[in-house]
């Protein structure tokens, strides 16, 4: 039996001991022959001394990923712990900003996969960024895009989606049409008003320099010197995915953004972005980027609820 301290050598060896500790309890579980016991920024261990060899080094690992990434979060201790890599985040203080919102906030890619969208669409002029909820694919998508209007790389910013969600009917909706297809379109200007000020976000959509509009008012036309995303790839159909990418100018970027895992079509109708993904690939100027639960920016909860549908 030894008797051992271990420094914990951080600024907030708090956030490292997890919220209630668990990620302490983690690695208590994980060493059920060794009393582990936290003294500030130090622990003391009492065990066998090899068991505690081995713990020495799986906190080393432990304690670089939360020195290089800011972070410990469960997952990541678990990973950890069983020998795996962690695939880390985008540190956010040495991304780029995308541009700055309202109140000078910066909004900037925050994981490693968004800063994969970034390049992507430097790189290419249609890039499909396919993930779960939550990953920040749309809002990645509209930061794109107001940073290009701003710069004036293009003249507008055509945001759409297709009007399908979890079965509902348009017609069964109060009000004109455009109150029909508000709700639908709601995550797209929320996304908007964390980047443009409201009044002026007001203006440039009376001006139709940003236009939000179902997937549906795309057909027969040419979009061109415009920053254009299709939101809910997933349902569209291919007949739509094709009538969408053939609407292309010139002088235009496109993003898809979908979640393959979450279809709102009739049973009997199948998604098209599936087929596009799997026809689509090798061609130039097409980039893809696939997010996962590392990429999840909400609230910790969503990573492990994404994981146990999966």
């Amino acid at each position: 039996m030894k008797e051992v301290f271990i420094p914990i050598e951080l600024a907030n060896a708090v956030d490292f001991y997890g919220i209630n500790d668990s990620n302490l309890e983690l690695i208590r579980n994980r060493f059920p022959g060794l009393k582990i016991i936290p003294r500030g920024n130090e622990l003391k261990i009492i065990g066998d001394e090899i068991q505690i060899e081995v713990l020495y080094e799986k906190l080393n690992l432990l304690i670089n990923h939360f020195e290089q990434s800011g972070h410990l979060t469960i997952e990541e201790v678990k990973r950890l712990l069983n020998g795996s890599a962690v695939k880390p985040q985008s540190d956010d203080s040495k991304t780029e900003p995308i541009l700055y919102g309202p109140q000078g906030s910066v909004i900037r890619a925050r994981t490693v996969n968004q800063v994969k969208m970034v390049q992507s669409i430097m790189q290419n002029d249609i890039v499909f960024a396919i993930g779960p909820a939550g990953t920040g694919k749309t809002y990645t998508a509209v930061a794109l895009a107001v940073r290009a209007l701003k710069n004036k790389e293009i003249k507008r910013i055509i945001l759409t989606r297709p009007a399908v969600e979890a079965g509902e009917n348009l017609g069964f909706l109060p009000g004109d049409l455009k109150e029909k297809i508000d709700p639908y379109l709601g995550p797209l200007y929320d996304a908007l008003y964390d980047m443009i000020p409201g009044e002026k976000l007001r203006t440039l959509i009376e001006n139709n320099i940003i236009e939000v509009a179902p997937l549906a008012f795309m057909r027969g036309r040419t979009l061109d010197n415009a920053f254009v995303i299709l939101d809910e790839a997933q349902n569209a159909s291919s007949l739509q995915l094709k009538m969408f990418l053939t609407r292309m100018g010139p002088s235009a970027k496109f993003i898809l953004t979908g979640d393959v895992t979450q279809i709102d079509l009739p049973q009997r109708q199948p998604s098209g972005l599936p087929h596009a993904l799997s026809i689509l690939k090798g061609i130039e100027g097409i980039g893809f980027v696939w997010l996962d639960e590392n990429d999840v920016v909400r609230h910790k909860i969503v990573k492990e609820i994404i994981k146990a549908y999966s």
